[in-house]
């Protein structure tokens, strides 16, 4: 009887265990644009994450809260007729496990020129829901300021950066003009086994992007413990 016990826990375990996860596949599928603007305009390519979790249905929650639609706005009917600026999509995982699936999601294209889009999105597998700051932390106004102190360390670093690679820019400062991280912000935010990275687009005009500073402000779970909302979906991971 023991023994058949121990069994049955250790099956239990190992259950578990695996609803932790879910497999993600890419699936790339090429589109044709009818009445292209250009010739390079004929098509374009989305790589989608298709998710197998353990149930149907459970997968198709999960696929549509981490969709482009969903957290990049992709209005695929427009980019087959009207808009036709999308040339890629795209997606990596940065984390799956826990009962967590971060992905970054991204899009290339151009209009006057080349452009393009990123963002992080985590979603609880277990629920098949899109986890928002406010599920997961708790004093956001704390934690954004955190993270603004960071940010603004990263500009205050940049400027001279920019004056030694840029001298004809009289004053980079101008630059960032009102970039400042805000709680809104807080939404891109991408955990990890030793903590979290909140990311942020400065957004320089075309001419300037290649002197954006990184926008990545990652704290350790000792740093995020006093912002880590009792039992949400990162007490699981927070040690």
């Amino acid at each position: 009887m023991n023994f058949k016990i121990a069994l049955l826990m250790i099956a239990l375990c190992v259950a578990g265990t695996v609803a932790q996860t879910v497999t993600v596949t890419p699936k790339k599928v090429t589109y044709r644009r009818q009445k292209p603007q250009d010739e390079y305009k004929k098509t374009f390519t989305v790589t989608y994450p298709k998710i197998k979790a353990a149930t149907p249905a459970l997968s198709q929650k999960i696929e549509r809260a981490i969709s482009y639609e969903s957290v990049l706005d992709l209005r695929l009917n427009d980019e087959l007729t009207k808009d036709q600026w999308l040339e890629e999509a795209d997606f990596e995982v940065k984390y799956n496990k826990n009962g967590i699936l971060c992905i970054q999601l991204s899009m290339d294209g151009s209009a006057a020129y080349p452009d393009g889009t990123t963002k992080v999105v985590c979603a609880d597998t277990r629920l098949g829901v899109r986890a928002r700051p406010a599920d997961v932390f708790t004093n956001l106004t704390g934690l954004t300021a955190m993270v603004r102190r960071a940010q603004e360390k990263e500009k205050r670093e940049a400027i001279p950066r920019i004056k030694k690679d840029e001298p004809d820019i009289d004053q980079p400062e101008q630059l960032f003009g009102d970039k400042h991280f805000m709680q809104k912000d807080l939404d891109g935010f991408e955990v990890g086994d030793k903590g979290v990275t909140f990311h942020y687009d400065y957004e320089f005009i075309h001419a300037t992007r290649a002197l954006e500073p990184d926008g990545t402000f990652f704290f350790t779970w000792a740093q995020l413990r006093p912002y880590i909302k009792k039992g949400g979906l990162l007490t699981r991971v927070a040690r």
